[in-house]
């Protein structure tokens, strides 16, 4: 077997990657961004390799990658499953793998305590692969942060140019993927492999908050196409209020104006959350439900405060479509979805979401199908 060295050239979707004393480990923000915060949740999420691929060529009818996951467990609440590991050849699913080694952080909700346990490497093998010249994808698991220890094959490893345009995305836990069963079937993954596109996924789990250095990684970072799906985390933090959601709204987009003053732009407002509709935050674990051994959520703000700025997304809806119509009068290259229209009411009927805030997998699909018939048809913002 022949070890490859895993380095960028092999790797799609990170944006920095970290050696570590067991391996490498890919981040999806940048060395000097991650020095701007102190929040463990970021670290968590940004470390966590959503929409994050291993792709070269080769010849080899064996593949072993040789990885090191970091699993999450609740207490009294149900095992979550091993994260899966996508291996696509010319483009086509031809297995799913997982690791059920590594290690495991064990999360309190009740207590806010957490716990680590550290565990070994386990080494995943593919074969039986035809003996012929291929590009094999490797997407890694999308909600359990990945270090790379060996990647070995039978035949020479080469990379593979990225000759596809770049699709840029920024979101929240839904963009990652929350309960998204496999990491191609998250609804960016999803869009991207419809579009025929290159995906950069950015969306941070319980971590888009408007922050200027996620701004800055979006200005720096190349892209042909962008697209920002805003305000769900803002409700859930309870972290702005409509007088500072405006201005910081501004700041984010003119900041990415900076490094692509051009690009087609495309801001999504949150899809239906009943929860939160017309009740602020901050959300909350629902704690009856977690002693019942579910995970679910719960809106714990006063109706009676929005006069006084408190967000909802119903208000901030409202106040995005109207920052969207005024910029656009002089950026004809930004654009406005409203989120309603990739799941509303009636899919809410059909699809309710299982933990009262995040889509499953048959949901994420729904999406994914939406945002690109609206993106992509012949007048959508990105259309060819």
């Amino acid at each position: 077997m022949i070890t490859t060295s895993i380095t960028a050239d092999l790797l799609r979707g990170a944006l920095d990657l970290e050696q570590t004393d067991r391996g490498v480990l890919p981040h999806r923000l940048p060395a000097w961004a991650r020095t701007q915060y102190d929040d463990g949740q970021m670290s968590m999420v940004e470390s966590q390799p959503s929409g994050v691929r291993l792709v070269f060529r080769t010849s080899a009818t064996v593949v072993e990658l040789e990885t090191l996951p970091t699993k999450r467990d609740y207490v009294g609440a149900p095992a979550r499953p091993d994260g899966l590991y996508d291996v696509l050849v010319d483009g086509e699913l031809v297995t799913q793998l997982s690791a059920s080694g590594g290690d495991v952080i064990t999360i309190d909700l009740m207590t806010g305590t957490t716990s680590t346990q550290i565990g070994q490497p386990e080494t995943l093998r593919i074969d039986g692969l035809a003996a012929v010249p291929k590009t094999v994808e490797i997407w890694l698991p999308h909600n359990e942060t990945t270090e790379l220890v060996a990647l070995r094959t039978d035949a020479a490893v080469e990379p593979v140019p990225a000759t596809r345009r770049v699709w840029l995305h920024h979101g929240s836990s839904i963009s990652h993927g929350s309960n998204a069963t496999h990491p191609t079937g998250t609804w960016p993954a999803l869009v991207a492999a419809q579009a025929g596109l290159e995906l950069v996924n950015l969306g941070f789990g319980g971590s888009a908050y408007l922050q200027p250095f996620i701004a800055r990684t979006i200005r720096d970072t190349p892209a042909d196409l962008i697209s920002l799906k805003l305000g769900i985390n803002i409700v859930n933090s309870d972290g702005l209020r409509l007088r500072s959601f405006t201005p910081a709204v501004h700041g984010f987009l003119d900041t990415i104006r900076d490094g692509h003053p051009d690009t087609p732009l495309l801001v999504v407002s949150p899809i239906l959350c009943p929860i939160h509709e017309d009740t602020p935050g901050p959300t909350s674990w629902d704690l009856s439900a977690l002693g019942a051994g579910e995970l679910r959520f719960t809106a714990t703000g006063n109706p009676d405060e929005i006069p006084a700025g408190k967000l909802t997304l119903s208000v901030i809806r409202t106040e995005l479509a109207r920052i969207l119509t005024q910029r656009a009068l002089t950026d004809p290259n930004l654009h406005h979805l409203d989120g309603l229209l990739l799941y509303g009411e009636p899919d809410n009927v059909a699809h309710p979401l299982p933990d009262d805030l995040h889509p499953d997998g048959p949901t994420h699909e729904l999406i994914a199908d939406r945002f690109t018939q609206h993106a992509f048809s012949p007048k959508g913002p990105f259309a060819s």
